[in-house]
This record gives structure tokens, C-alpha cells and sequence, in this order.
């Protein structure tokens, strides 16, 4: 079966490392992580048989967006197997002008870790850049940290109802650490929905009771590297409940269909 994972990160090797284990000390992680470089990535996704991986970066800063942008642009150029997606921050003065310049270089998405910038998904700094990309380019976003409101399910569901042509991935079952909640905002919203750091956290069952109340044609399969380990978090995804059809769907042709590969 062909995988595409929706949801990976890579850093330059120099800070591969360090990066990954500051995303592991934000989220009070101890161990297990892999160390945020392509050479892990793609050995560990043979491993895991994944054919092609949606690259994800997050500008830290207004200032080092372009840079990180042009990083995950040579990266993809350099690597058949990689999507790359772009980034943004609501503290750019030109955020419309990197909007355009990620749509021209071919980027396939944009995406945002509000609770990492430190930015509400509905900051009104970030209308231009909707206005931008609406109709145009995905944007796919961290979703649902309890701890903070910049990426509350409702604060998705508010832009969803500013800017209705713009396409939507909300990570993590749609709310990380608030699944019930996100299902209950965003159910009902044209949206699709990654299973990534999420179902190692989930009880038993509730994975598959989610997938088939949003449907598997609104689900990707993600792994969060360097997070986890793809071939574990492949491995757990293959264990669920779930049937030959739905499986094949969020494994790779809800990702297919929506990015248009």
C-alpha cells in the first residue's frame, strides 16, 4: 500500500538535534524522539514503507521565515520524495508578499504552530495572508494544545467562517490533547484532519470512533517526525480497527485527492 506521510519535520544537520529536542522540552517529553534529520527520516521511513512525506516547517520568527521557507524549498528540489509546505508569522510586515512568493516557488501548503509563534489562528494580522492564499494553497495548522487558546477549535472554526474558499488541515484529530471538543466545532466543517501525535494518547477504541464520525475521507496519516519514530507510529496506525478501504483512504488518497498529486 502506497503511504504518504502528512505530517514530518527536518531540520539542517547542524541544528537537527537541538531543534528537536527543544519541541520535545515544550511539549515535556522524555526520550524516544529521533533526531530531526532527512538521513533519519527517510531511513526510517523505508522502514515503515512510506513512498513520499509532506514536509512541515514553522517560522520561530518574522525574521528567519524566508530562510526556513528557502531551506525546505531546496530540500524538496534536492528529494523526489518530499512535499514541501511553507510558513508564515502573523508578525511579518510582508506576509502577503511570502504568501505569493511561496505560491510561485510551488510550495503545495502553508503551516502554522500558533502555540509555538504565539499567534491566535484568528489573529486579524493574518486576514491579508487568507485573503492571499484563499482558493489557492492549504493551510494546515497545530490544533488543540489545552494548555493555550491560540489554537483552540474555535478560533478555526471563526476563520473558516471569514475566508469559506480556504482549504483547512488540522492536525492532530483536529485538537491535541482536546479531541471531544474539536469534534464537536469543527464536525461540521469542510476541513480534513491528521492522526498524528495523537493515537499513542488515545484509549482504546476512541481513534476509530473519531475516523469513522468525521469519515476516513476527511483523515491523513502523519507521524510527526522527528517526534516519534515513523516506523512506530506506522506500525500503531496498521493496528487500528479499521477496514481495508479505510485504511488505503487516509493512507494516502484523502492526501492525493487533496493536494492534487
Amino acid at each position: 500500500m502506497h503511504i504518504i506521510d502528512f505530517h514530518c519535520h527536518i531540520y539542517p544537520d547542524p541544528i537537527a538535534e537541538k531543534a528537536t529536542q527543544s519541541i520535545c522540552d515544550f511539549y515535556e517529553l522524555e526520550g524516544g524522539h529521533m533526531n530531526g534529520t532527512v538521513q533519519t527520516l527517510l531511513r526510517q521511513g523505508d522502514a515503515a514503507g512510506i513512498g513520499q512525506f509532506i514536509i512541515l516547517p514553522v517560522g520561530m520568527r518574522p525574521d528567519k521565515v524566508r530562510h526556513v521557507n528557502d531551506f525546505i524549498l531546496a530540500e524538496a528540489a534536492g528529494q523526489p520524495r518530499f512535499i514541501g509546505f511553507g510558513t508564515v508569522h502573523a508578525g511579518m510586515e510582508n506576509i502577503c508578499e511570502e504568501a505569493q512568493y511561496i505560491i510561485d516557488c510551488g510550495l503545495h501548503g502553508v503551516k502554522m504552530h500558533p502555540d509555538f509563534q504565539k499567534f491566535d489562528i484568528d489573529d486579524a494580522r493574518l486576514f491579508p495572508f487568507y485573503e492571499t492564499v484563499e482558493g489557492k494553497l492549504p493551510v494546515m495548522y497545530h490544533m488543540g494544545d489545552k494548555r493555550y487558546d491560540y489554537s483552540h477549535p474555535h478560533r478555526l472554526r471563526h476563520v473558516m467562517e471569514l475566508f469559506p474558499k480556504l482549504q483547512t488541515v488540522a492536525a492532530h484529530f483536529g485538537g491535541y490533547s482536546m479531541y471531544e471538543t474539536a469534534y464537536e466545532i469543527l464536525k461540521d466543517k469542510d476541513c480534513i484532519f491528521d492522526v498524528s501525535s495523537s493515537l499513542m494518547f488515545m484509549p482504546e477504541g476512541v481513534a476509530e470512533r473519531y475516523i469513522n464520525a468525521f469519515g476516513a475521507e476527511r483523515m491523513v496519516f502523519g507521524t510527526d517526525y522527528p517526534l516519534w519514530d515513523p516506523v512506530t507510529e506506522t506500525e500503531r496506525f496498521f493496528r487500528l480497527k479499521l477496514t481495508d478501504d479505510q485504511f488505503e483512504q487516509i493512507a494516502h488518497k484523502t492526501a492525493e485527492a487533496f493536494l492534487h498529486l
